[in-house]
Order: C-alpha cells, then sequence, then structure tokens
C-alpha cells in the first residue's frame, strides 16, 4: 500500500513502532487459560490426545491447531519496497506490518519470518521444512531474479499455496483494471497492443497474467532500461525477460508506444513522457505504477491525452493499484479449501471478481469515505477502493471456485452461499467504516480545533492530523506552542496555525457572541471577558461558533463533565437531538455501542428513548444493524425494584414511536449478551444479542465502559459525544495521541455527528 501524500516525521514514526509494545504484533490464545484444567488441556496431558490423532491422520492438524488459518510472511530485505536492499532484520517491520494486514482485511493470522540469507537454495531449504506449522507462504520483498527461482520451486516442493505478493498481488489488481478499461473502451483483450515498461518481478508476473487472460503474446512488447527486449537480444537478458522477447524491429519505449493500446508500467518514475502518449492509440490505457512517483502522473497525461484512462498506484489519484486487494483474500479462499497451490486460475478468478465489484453499486460504508459522493464505474473508477466492504465475500469465494474448478481443494466448500455469509461475518464492520472515516477526512480536509495546544500529546495528535493529510489543526495555546512543536521534530512549526486568547484580534467579537448568549445567566460583561481570554475549552468552542474551524477536540487537561459544562456555554443541542455519550468496544468480529457514558446522569424515560435512538443511528452508520438492550440489575421484573419505571417507559415510548429497530428491557448483561441466557426468555424481542446497551444512568454507564478499557480484549473507542450543533469531540484526561487523532477524524469526517 502506497501514499506519496502522506508525510510524517522519521520520530513520529519511530515512536509509533516503539510506544507501548514494541512492533505492530503479539500471540494471543484462543482457548480459555484461567485454570489448572485449562492448562492440563491445552498442553500436558490433554495436548497428547490430539498429537496421536494428527500422527495417525495427518489432514487432522487443520482441525486440531491454527495450521489452516495460519500463513507465513517470509522475506530476506534484498527489495524492502522502494528502499533497496537493507538486510532481513531491516524487513521485519515491513514484514510485521504485512501480517497486521492479513488480520485487518481477512482475519488471517500470520507470522513474519525474516531469513539472514541471500542464497537462493538456503531460503528454499529452510521454507520448504515449514511446511507442517503453516497453511500458506506470503513471499515478500525479495529481489529478482532469485524470487522466480525460490517461488517455483517452492511450489513444486510443497503442497501449500505459495505466492510472491509483489509479482502476483499487483498482476492480479492490474489485471483487474486492465478488463475493466477494456470493457469501456471497447475493445478485446486479444486484440490489445500492449507495451510493458520495466523487467522486474512485478512486470513479468503482470505480462505472463495478462497473456493467460487472453493477450495475445505477440501483442506484447516489454522494455527494459537498455530498451525493447527483443528476439536475438544479448545484453542483459535472462529466462524469464527470455519468455517475453518479442519478435519486433521497435528498439525504444517510444517506438513501441506508436499505436499502442495499454501502457503497463513498472519502472521509474518519468519514463512516460508526454509527447509518447500523444502517439499511443486512441483511449489510450495508463497503469503508471512506478512507486512512490508514477511513470507519468495523471495530470500530465490527461493534458496529453485528455481521452486516456490512467491508474497509479497512489492513493492521491483515481483508481490505486493497491495490493492489499488481494494478498488477504486470495489466501482466505485458498486456506478454506485448504488449496495445494495457488495456480493461474484462482489468480484469474480474482481478477474477474475485483473488476466485477467495480461495475456494481458502490454501498453506503464506501460512498462515506468519498464525503457521500459514492463512485460510479467508469474511467475513474475502474478498481474497487480497498476499504470496500465486500471484498472479503466476494474474491475469496471466487477464489475457492477456482480452486474446486481446478482440482486444488482438499476441502470443497459444499454451500457457497453459507461460505459467503460466513466470510461477511468474520470482520467487524466497524473496521471499514473507521477506515472511511479517516480516507473522507482526508479527502475532505476540515478545519480542526485543537484545544489545548500546549499539552505535548495534544500536540503529537495535531501533527499527526496535519501530515497525514486530514486538515488544518487549529492550535490554541501560548506564545511557546512553536518551540514545543520544534521539540517534537516539527521543521516549520510557522505553518501550524496558532490562536492566542491573550493577543487574537477576534477576541471582542467572541465576547460578543458569548456575552449576548449568558448575560440573561447573570453573566456581566467582564465575566464573560475572562472566560474568553483564560479558558481554553470556551475559546477553542467560540472558533466553532463563529465559523472559524469546522470541529474542534478538547479535554485532556479537566474532567470530561467540566469540559462538557464549559461547551454547552458556547454551543448548543442539534435540532431536535439530546447530547450523550457513546463509547465504542472494537473487537475483531463485533462492536458493542454503550450510551450514555458522559451527560445524563439521571435519564428519565423520554431520556433514554433518545439515547436508544440516537446511539442507534450511530451503529448504523458504522455498519451494524442495531439491537438495542436496556439494561439493569433486573430482567423483566425479576427481581423487583424502584428503579425500572425509567426503563420500562423508554420501551413503551420506543413502542409509540414506531422505533425501526430491535429493542428490549429490562435486561440483565448476561440476558442482553449470552445465547444460552436469551433462550430463557422466548418472548425477547432480540433476534441476536445486543449490540447497543443503553444504560440505566451515568454511574454505571461510566463504570462499565472504563472496566471494558481497562479489561476488556479488544479497542475501547471514545467517549463519542454526539447531538450536538457543531462537531466537538471532549477526550478523556488519559487520551493518548492516537485516541485523539481518532477523535478529531471522527469528528471532521461526519461520523460521529
Amino acid at each position: 500500500m502506497s501514499d506519496s501524500k502522506v508525510q510524517f516525521s522519521d520520530r513520529e514514526a519511530l515512536h509509533f513502532h516503539s510506544t507501548g509494545r514494541p512492533g505492530k504484533i503479539e500471540i494471543v490464545a484462543s482457548k480459555p487459560m484461567a485454570t489448572q484444567r485449562d492448562l492440563s488441556l491445552a498442553y500436558s496431558p490433554g495436548v497428547a490426545v490430539p498429537v496421536r490423532a494428527i500422527a495417525e491422520d495427518p489432514a487432522t492438524a487443520y482441525d486440531y491447531t491454527a495450521k489452516g488459518n495460519l500463513v507465513a510472511v517470509i522475506s530476506n530485505g534484498t527489495a524492502i519496497l522502494g528502499l533497496g536492499n537493507l538486510g532481513a532484520l531491516a524487513s521485519k517491520p515491513v514484514m510485521e506490518g504485512k501480517a497486521v494486514l492479513f488480520k485487518r482485511f481477512a482475519d488471517v493470522d500470520s507470522i513474519d519470518i525474516e531469513l539472514a540469507t541471500e542464497d537462493p537454495d538456503a531460503i528454499i531449504e529452510a521454507v520448504a521444512l515449514m511446511e507442517p506449522s503453516f497453511g500458506g507462504i506470503n513471499l515478500e520483498d525479495i529481489k529478482a531474479p532469485e524470487c522466480f527461482i525460490i517461488e517455483q520451486t517452492l511450489r513444486e516442493r510443497m503442497n501449500i499455496p505459495i505466492m510472491h505478493d509483489d509479482q502476483h498481488g499487483t498482476a492480479i489488481i492490474t489485471a483487474a483494471g486492465l478488463i475493466n478499461a477494456a470493457h469501456l473502451t471497447g475493445r478485446k483483450l486479444d486484440e490489445m497492443k500492449v507495451v510493458v515498461n520495466g523487467a522486474g518481478a512485478a512486470a513479468i508476473a503482470c505480462t505472463a497474467l495478462i497473456k493467460s487472460m487472453g493477450v495475445r503474446a505477440d501483442n506484447v512488447i516489454m522494455c527494459d532500461r537498455t530498451g525493447v527486449i527483443y528476439q536475438g537480444r544479448e545484453e542483459g537478458m535472462d529466462q524469464w525477460k527470455s519468455a517475453h522477447a518479442a519478435k519486433t524491429d521497435k528498439r525504444t519505449l517510444a517506438e513501441a508506444l506508436v499505436g499502442a493500446d495499454v501502457f503497463l508500467g513498472l519502472s521509474a518514475k518519468g519514463a512516460l513522457k508526454p509527447e509518447m502518449v500523444k502517439e499511443m492509440a486512441d483511449h489510450p490505457i495508463i497503469f503508471a505504477m512506478a512507486n512512490p512517483d508514477p511513470e507519468i502522473t495523471p495530470p500530465d497525461a490527461k493534458a496529453a491525452r485528455p481521452d486516456a484512462i490512467i491508474a497509479t498506484g497512489r492513493s492521491d489519484y483515481p483508481n490505486q493499484v493497491n495490493n492489499v486487494l488481494g494478498f488477504p483474500f486470495i489466501f482466505r479462499g485458498a486456506l478454506d479449501v485448504r488449496a495445494t497451490a495457488i495456480n493461474e486460475e484462482m489468480k484469474i478468478a480474482a481478477a474477474q471478481a475485483l473488476a466485477e465489484l467495480a461495475r456494481e453499486q458502490v454501498p453506503e460504508e464506501v460512498a462515506a469515505a468519498y464525503g457521500g459522493a459514492a463512485p460510479r464505474f467508469g474511467r475513474d473508477y475502474i478498481i474497487p477502493a480497498p476499504f470496500d466492504p465486500r471484498l472479503m465475500e466476494v474474491v475469496p469465494a471466487a477464489v475457492a471456485q477456482a480452486a474446486m474448478d481446478t482440482g486444488v481443494a482438499r476441502k470443497p466448500i459444499l454451500d457457497m452461499d453459507a461460505y459467503r455469509q460466513g466470510l461477511k461475518a468474520r470482520l467487524n464492520p466497524t473496521t471499514s467504516v473507521l477506515t472511511n472515516a479517516y480516507e473522507n477526512a482526508r479527502a475532505h480536509p476540515k478545519r480542526v480545533v485543537f484545544a489545548e495546544a500546549e499539552e505535548e500529546v495534544v500536540l503529537r495528535a495535531a501533527i499527526q492530523f496535519k501530515n497525514l493529510g486530514y486538515g488544518t489543526p487549529v492550535l490554541v495555546g501560548r506564545d511557546d506552542v512553536p518551540e514545543k512543536l520544534k521539540a517534537l521534530g516539527v521543521e516549520d512549526p510557522e505553518s501550524f496555525e496558532l490562536h492566542n486568547s491573550r493577543i487574537s484580534p477576534i477576541v471582542p467579537k467572541m465576547v460578543d457572541y458569548l456575552y449576548d448568549r449568558l448575560k440573561r445567566r447573570g453573566y456581566l460583561r467582564r465575566e464573560v471577558e475572562v472566560l474568553v481570554n483564560q479558558d481554553r475549552h470556551i475559546f477553542g468552542a467560540l472558533l466553532l461558533a463563529l465559523g472559524e474551524a469546522d470541529a474542534m477536540v478538547t479535554g485532556t487537561t479537566r474532567s470530561y463533565g467540566q469540559v462538557f459544562r464549559q461547551v454547552r456555554r458556547v454551543l448548543d443541542p442539534a435540532s431536535g437531538q439530546r447530547p450523550c455519550g457513546i463509547h465504542l468496544f472494537v473487537s475483531q468480529n463485533h462492536t458493542t455501542f454503550i450510551a450514555d457514558t458522559t451527560v445524563s446522569e439521571r435519564p428519565s424515560a423520554s431520556d433514554l428513548a433518545d439515547i436508544a435512538e440516537q446511539t442507534a443511528a450511530v451503529a448504523r452508520k458504522m455498519g451494524h444493524e442495531p439491537r438495542v438492550a436496556f439494561l439493569s440489575y433486573s430482567t423483566f421484573g425479576n427481581p423487583e425494584g424502584s428503579w425500572l419505571e425509567s426503563i420500562r417507559g423508554a420501551v413503551a415510548l420506543l413502542n409509540e414511536r414506531g422505533a425501526s429497530f430491535e429493542y428490549e428491557g429490562e435486561m440483565a448483561p448476561d440476558a442482553a449478551l449470552n445465547p444460552k441466557v436469551m433462550e430463557l426468555y422466548p418472548f425477547n424481542r432480540l433476534s441476536a444479542p445486543a449490540n447497543v446497551l443503553v444504560m440505566p444512568g451515568l454511574q454505571s454507564a461510566n463504570i462499565s465502559a472504563k472496566l471494558l478499557r481497562e479489561l476488556g480484549k479488544g479497542t475501547m473507542i471514545g467517549p463519542m459525544l454526539v447531538g450536538m450543533e457543531k462537531p466537538v469531540q471532549i477526550m478523556t484526561m488519559s487520551s493518548n495521541a492516537s485516541e485523539i487523532l481518532t477523535l478529531a477524524v471522527l469528528a471532521a469526517s461526519g461520523i460521529a455527528s
């Protein structure tokens, strides 16, 4: 994945990788390990039983161990991203990152293994010996031509899926885009004239795959640094280049491109000149995929040929060729049928599935990343977005079907519809929506107030917000903020917008505005002046109220309640809304929404009904169908008590309002979340465990959220403040920079509103 627009300091990158537990991955037990009996089952003597079973039938290793969902990510560091040969150890951060992507996008567990050798035979021997441990092997960042030898030999020797992603991942995504570009321009693959610039691993894989899909070999010309790779050429040739040598009298890239339909670039910045583009056929198809800077930028290509369809490897231009669209889902499908290989038919199936997906109507989750303007299949949308939640369903199913059709599946899927439903359930839609929020913020940058800019943690978040392209941080602080920015590694602190309430020229305007709001609440003008000059939360909220910014985050220096009271002096609730705080507890497969965790101490029946409706609306924005449980110490009146009337009143109000979501109460937590307990109440209106928990009061809500944050095995996001007229988020005093950044992005993207 590449994003040339994303910039950050070296210090920030090192801080990210070193904060807390160093690195990006850890091992978590999938079975309970709390009691002596648990340990006895997990190890000795209980482990002897599956050991004997596997010895008798090796196939049962997939039933009794993690092998069937485990991929090894293997590199020797000889071709790290665009950095070259920096060695095996230096490649470890990249390989850990690859493992994270496997898990995030396809729920595939993976272990990174860095091999300290450049000897292909040594790598082959080492990897081949690992076959009992893993369900698949992902080779990564190994230079050509050694990568060809290693992959081919391992595919011959091993009986599990092997894929060198640098080759085939790029090839599959490129092929998907090419299918759609051909469709839009009325071309057939077997008629297209293609010029490939570059002869490395990815270029050769792209060429091989498109030939397998129908592009005629005599219509393909490959070029390297020397020029056209033609039959009879001796200089700089090897067996892999020779396999694609063309019978032609053309010797340069410029000559080869005359009349060409397609340019596939996997070479270097600036290799494709505008004058070359002008010589291509009508409606030229240009894939300029050099990383990080393409062979030609889309604006330059469009200037030369307005009728061109253009793709790059960058996310700041349309049609990004991004490997994350492929490798997680290809391995997901291959693992699920216990494939013995990843063959050409499986790669083609993945490419065709991606191409077809781009032609379908885009769901709301993806539209949100484009600011609500859903992309439509066309010249600027020939490849699906990498955060499209349908990828998990569509691509693995296509790969699995191809594996079954070609006889490499050892565990065929009998019910493909059920399999597709299972794929959808493997991932938490919240993760896609949060990705969408970040993409939306980058696509539509906003001005966000960071009201406590004298705090280092706030400055770290503001620096990330700016450097990652989410918008403009509007800092509120004193004159020493630039020095603090410099101390955090910012080379140009003057580029940050800073507002000092003591000297700001808009203070009089702020005082007038706030005095007009507060004068009938007993405030004197001089008291308002003090508030504006000395309270950062009020000053920041006034920037928002007066249109100087679009959103605000604050709250690291005072308790939530104090900050909320100050913000409410300046900002009102949104029309028809009740401010409330929502915590999101996010794990791999589910999200639980907890409300109201910050605002209403003793909510009435009407308050609880409003909180339920607003939280259900947020759940839907996050891709979940809400199932609301009103929690209590009592389950349907057992035991009775004096605190139940407000809950029962809320349920009655939702009945009257005709709420469009499932809801039930009063319920103890186990009756709302444990399916076995739920079965004891057959009249219960929830069709599955609740995912929205409405608490009876602030005390229980806040305690529950904070307990889960400290003890739960998941990520707690929030509190998210909803129901205000302007997007404002109040963080907790313990928030770290990453949490502050998330709240800033949620506020800017409109998710938390």
